[in-house]
């Protein structure tokens, strides 16, 4: 997967608005599903490049091997569940402000080796 992370120069959510992305993804090695070091550095790499402020963290790992990690942001939170006797994991950023959230998603994806991303984005509602 190549992705052009230059090419975003400035968050482009606007401060009132808030925004559910949900990535439904397909890696080639179920191994990056497993390792929870590369999905909790892969998660922090991917928030800091989306402009967002992590202020606490919660992994755990499933006898299975798939693991749970969620990274709560200021902005709200940021989490991801893996299967990897599917090779498939599902990533959702709940976000509001400045947050860059497809950055966050492309980075994320490009760091656990993604052959395939579903991208769902859903406005919610403020006030």
């Amino acid at each position: 997967m190549s992705l052009d992370l230059a090419r975003r120069s400035q968050p482009t959510v606007p401060a009132t608005e808030m925004r559910l992305y949900a990535m439904d993804a397909w890696v080639a090695d179920a191994a990056a599903l497993v390792d929870r070091a590369r999905l909790r550095n892969a998660l922090r790499d991917a928030a800091r490049l989306g402009h967002v402020d992590v202020v606490g963290e919660a992994f755990h790992d499933f006898p299975n091997g798939g693991v749970t990690g969620v990274l709560v942001l200021a902005q709200s939170h940021l989490s991801i569940h893996t299967w990897p006797e599917l090779r498939f994991a599902n990533v959702d950023l709940l976000s509001y402000g400045s947050v860059d959230g497809h950055v966050v998603l492309e980075t994320l994806a490009e760091r656990i080796g993604c052959v395939r991303t579903k991208i769902t984005v859903v406005e919610r509602e403020l006030g």
